[in-house]
């Protein structure tokens, strides 16, 4: 006998959504063909005809997975696979306020000041050889474009930080701050008014990868957290800035 009720009792089951469905079949089908970070992909047509969807849902799929640092689209070469993926994975969005919101910014640097600094503690214990001088090369490069500009690269500085986050062994910090990469660049889209923005954390990237390269994760996490404090410095002069002209 049916009891009274009980059908409202019961939640039921919702179906996986469709986009769910496909991101888990692309990394069942990642995982089968055994790809590995720094493999290229198939192209969008190949991938269309093995999971049986089309090549726009496919082109929807890889770009979630560049929004979470998971693959790297490159002009006129294809999709490379940067971190492990597998059917299991949960995916993570971040939500963030864009534009020169003040406390937007500073919210985003709160979160990367501990992002920072544990990966470069990590990556002072963790980094091989190969993969200091994959950073020292990402350091020249950006000391060389800012002493040539006078100034700092917002392409520069990020390619020398997500050398060290990779160098950490731990793929979620690169994938965490690769979905944070648009508010990254913001710091130099919207530098609030400040000129030399950016600037005085300049000589804490020479710093901080010396305390790596001497495997001192304690030093490295000290370096790394007084680089970010001078980007703080930069922000509060911001903030004040625009206060003073009625702006904030």
């Amino acid at each position: 006998m049916k009891q009274a009720g009980s059908s409202r009792d019961i939640v039921p089951v919702q179906a996986v959504g469709r986009d769910d469905a496909v991101l888990k079949a692309l990394a069942g089908f990642v995982r089968q063909e055994t790809l590995r970070p720094g493999q290229r992909l198939p192209t969008e047509r190949i991938l269309a005809e093995q999971l049986k969807v089309s090549r726009n849902t496919v082109r929807e799929a890889l770009t979630r997975w560049e929004g979470l640092g998971l693959v790297e689209r490159r002009q006129g070469s294809g999709t490379y696979l940067k971190a492990e993926v597998s059917p299991d994975m949960l995916h993570m969005p971040l939500t963030l306020q864009g534009g020169a919101d003040v406390a937007g910014l500073m919210q985003t640097l709160e979160i990367r000041r501990a992002l920072e600094a544990e990966a470069a503690a990590l990556c002072a214990e963790r980094a091989s050889k190969k993969a200091i001088a994959g950073i020292a090369e990402k350091l020249e490069t950006m000391e060389r474009v800012f002493h040539g500009t006078s100034g700092a690269s917002s392409e520069a500085d990020w390619e020398f930080h997500q050398s060290v986050y990779k160098a950490s062994g731990n793929a979620l910090f690169e994938q965490i701050i690769g979905a944070m990469l648009g508010n990254y660049h913001r710091f130099w889209e919207h530098p609030l008014g400040i000129r030399d923005f950016g600037h005085a954390s300049f000589p804490y990237h020479r710093t901080m990868f010396e305390r790596i390269a001497a495997h001192d994760p304690s030093g490295a996490r000290s370096e790394a957290l007084r680089l970010i404090a001078t980007v703080e410095d930069d922000l509060r002069r911001g903030a004040a800035r625009l206060k003073r002209a009625g702006k904030l």
